[in-house]
């Protein structure tokens, strides 16, 4: 029918239709009122043969019958009706005409019983009657000019349309970590669960200051491995939050009587609550590569900016220097005095007695040649450029504290060992965390090679505030661990803060190699590189054009992201985005998530309150402290004294003694 000649056709039928609606309306009044348009003198002959042949048709047989027709007709007419389409025309406006108009055009009847004079009667009813007809008439012109099909107003950020379906299914096994939650799908909420089945790919949890990073996920994490007979390593840097969530959970795993790990706690701040712990013991030490690693992790970790400049002469200089004072301890009397106070005090001593001392030691010969050839030579700029900035940052970990508990050894790194399964938990604190974070790096580093290797129990290790440490070979750790049932947990606050701490490549490299991710608000390039990667899903796209008679809709489905960055940059705290990795036995087909985390807040809050604080492991005086810092150096001059000696007495040996 949208061609011009039906068109045109059946725009005359609908005006003839009209005319007949107000025909017949006037015929009704001259009928019903032939009285007073004959005493207006408004008849004549004519008027009178054709009231006469309508008589003789029934129609005006009853007062409404005409009358009704007249409406019928009226709204017939107005079936056709285009007007000009106007967005400021609403519904609630042609009701209230249409409502007044049917209002007045049946109630006019009522006028005709009041006791007034007849002829009155009958203008007030010929006017409320034709008055009614009108706004009818109005109320069908501002239907048709209604925009029937308009865009969702109360839908403004296209929430409805980035909603998708997730996964509802609880999928459990002996390692997995679940998360009940909530998400949208449409207009309805719908519970689900973020099922990390396979936590040995690696699970990354980003999101800014009150995100609800640790109280949403971190915190279920450790509850539910070491319920399931995880050993664990937890770095807690804003100690104790994680290491009492992880202490009481430990204790009520006890009390069902299963066979639970050992618990032991690092703290720097309160040593009788801390046990002591050698990162340098010699028995985890097989070869010179050892020493090497922990050389680059301890300096790395107190010169933050020589991590992306690895591979420079004066950066590589003061490690290989380091490696040599650690593996000339651990060859000394079988590693007897290999900690690392004892190579900070080493370090220290002066050039003659400490090169005279390394050159007795063969493996360390290549290493520590350049200097000894710089200070014979008298090369002092040289040897100070290569030797000075590792003697200087060294020297900042010179602390009573800090030496008492790196040189005890109350246990040791391998927490996943079946013999003696462990859960430890180290503490930084904010306000030290350029000298606490290095030690806890040496401590970290080691503990991962004993850790990533075959044979050993399932193991959970927990980063909060990951960027805070220096771990020179995590993302080898997620990408080859799988296999060794070694399950890493990295909480950053933005991709940003780990690129500032790790350089772009590194930092790049381990935001990729995580299989599950969970992220709470982020913004600017981490929520872009986030909605990247949760990819697209189909949404409907709705337009429409306004003319002067019609409307055009427009439908149309295409891909759009599934979670924008704008809608990751704006999430409350306690909702999360994210995607997990599935298991050959367990395929996930709804891995993307969008959804806020259920927790039960009062059963959190009334467990919290049962807790029970870190007790402590020995009663400490301030004597015992310092007597301990003056025993390592005491050690340490006495290793010189008798060396020197050694070496002095020695005919065959006295040749490696240096004397300026």
């Amino acid at each position: 029918m949208a061609g011009g000649e039906n068109e045109q056709a059946l725009r005359k039928i609908l005006d003839m239709t009209r005319l007949l609606s107000i025909l017949v309306l006037a015929i009704h009044v001259y009928y019903w009122f032939y009285g007073l348009f004959q005493h207006q003198s408004l008849v004549n002959s004519l008027g009178i043969r054709i009231l006469e042949a309508l008589f003789r048709t029934g129609l005006f047989n009853n007062f409404h019958v005409s009358k009704i027709l007249s409406l019928i007709l009226l709204l017939i007419s107005l079936l056709g009706v285009k007007g000009r389409k106007d967005e400021k025309i609403n519904c609630r406006r042609a009701l209230n005409y249409a409502a007044a108009g049917l209002l007045l055009f049946f109630l006019s009847f009522y006028v005709l019983l009041l006791q007034i004079d007849s002829s009155r009667a009958a203008v007030y009813y010929i006017i409320a009657t034709c008055s009614g007809f009108i706004m009818i008439l109005t109320a069908g012109t501002l239907l048709s000019r209604i925009i029937k099909k308009r865009l969702n107003s109360e839908d403004i950020f296209n929430k409805e349309n980035e909603t998708f379906p997730q996964e509802e299914r609880l999928l459990e096994n002996e390692y997995s970590i679940n998360l009940p939650a909530r998400y949208a799908l449409k207009n309805k909420i719908r519970k689900s669960w973020i099922n990390i089945i396979n936590p040995f790919r690696g699970l990354l949890v980003l999101g800014t200051p009150g995100s609800g990073k640790s109280y949403f996920v971190i915190r279920h994490v450790i509850t539910q491995h070491i319920k399931k007979g995880f050993t664990m390593f937890i770095y807690d840097f804003k100690f104790d939050d994680l290491t009492t969530i992880a202490y009481n959970t430990w204790l009520d795993s006890k009390k069902t009587g299963a066979c639970v790990p050992a618990f032991y706690c690092i703290n720097f701040d309160d040593l009788g609550r801390s046990h002591r712990c050698n990162p340098l013991v010699p028995s985890a030490m097989t070869d010179i590569t050892d020493s090497a690693e922990s050389a680059r992790t301890i300096l790395l970790g107190l010169n933050r900016e020589w991590i992306k400049r690895q591979g420079d002469f004066f950066v590589e200089s003061p490690i290989n220097f380091l490696t040599a004072v650690i593996w000339y301890l651990r060859k000394y009397k079988d590693g007897r005095f290999c900690t690392l106070p004892h190579v900070i005090e080493l370090m220290q001593a002066e050039y003659d007695d400490l090169f005279t001392l390394l050159r007795t030691e063969k493996e360390i010969e290549v290493l520590i040649n350049p200097f000894v050839n710089a200070y014979l030579n008298d090369v002092m700029e040289q040897l100070e450029g290569q030797i000075a900035s590792a003697k200087v940052a060294m020297a900042r970990l010179s602390s009573p504290q800090l030496y008492y508990v790196l040189s005890g050894n109350d246990f040791t790194l391998d927490i996943n060992n079946p013999a003696d399964p462990k859960i430890v938990c180290m503490g930084s604190n904010p306000q030290k965390i350029q000298i606490y974070g290095a030690v806890l790096s040496l401590y970290v580093n080691r503990l991962l090679k004993l850790v990533n290797q075959k044979g050993k129990q399932k193991s959970s290790l927990i980063f909060d505030e990951f960027p805070t440490i220096y771990l020179n070979n995590i993302d080898s750790l997620i990408a080859t661990a799988r296999s060794n049932k070694v399950a890493a947990c990295l909480g950053i606050q933005d991709f940003s803060q780990l690129r500032k701490e790790y350089g772009r490549e590194q930092a790049d490299v381990i935001a990729n190699i995580t299989g599950n991710i969970i992220s709470g608000q982020v913004t600017g390039e981490s929520a872009k590189q986030l909605s990247e990667r949760f990819g697209r899903i189909m949404q409907r796209r709705e337009s429409f054009s306004i003319n002067s008679s019609d409307t055009s809709v427009s439908l149309s489905r295409q891909l759009e992201s599934a979670v924008p960055a704008s809608r990751i940059a704006a999430l409350s705290s306690g909702e999360f985005v994210g995607m997990t990795a599935d298991d050959p036995d367990c395929p996930i087909a709804l891995k993307t998530f969008h959804c806020a985390v259920v927790n039960d807040h009062k059963a959190l809050k009334r467990e919290t309150g049962q807790y029970r604080s870190i007790p402590i492991v020995r009663s400490l005086s301030d004597e015992d402290i310092q007597n301990c810092y003056l025993q390592i150096k005491r050690d340490i001059q006495d290793i010189i004294q008798s060396e020197m000696d050694r070496l002095v007495s020695d005919p065959e040996l006295s040749c490696l003694v240096i004397r300026k």
